[in-house]
């Protein structure tokens, strides 16, 4: 295996790992955003407002998600053991 390959495996990698964060991620901005401007139309300035909902959000979103997280998780992992047979 040489610099390239391991680069490739790297960069592909990474990108496994944006694709797995980016959807509880995006959920997570867009309740806080949301609560932030409930927040600021009701002038309710308690910080441990955005936490509960955003963590519930977060939740909902991992349930929904866990398929398609299975699914590029177990796609790369297949990528991975083809590379290594071929070796």
């Amino acid at each position: 295996m040489n610099g390239a390959e391991v680069l490739d495996i790297g960069r592909d990698a990474i990108w496994l790992a944006i694709q797995l964060a980016a959807p509880i991620l995006l959920v997570g901005l867009v309740v806080g955003i949301l609560v932030g401007m409930l927040q600021t139309v009701t002038q309710i300035q308690e910080q441990t407002l955005v936490f509960v909902p955003k963590v519930v959000a977060g939740f909902i979103s991992l349930l929904i998600f866990l398929p398609l997280m299975g699914m590029l998780m177990s796609d790369f992992m297949r990528h991975i053991a083809n590379r290594i047979a071929a070796l």
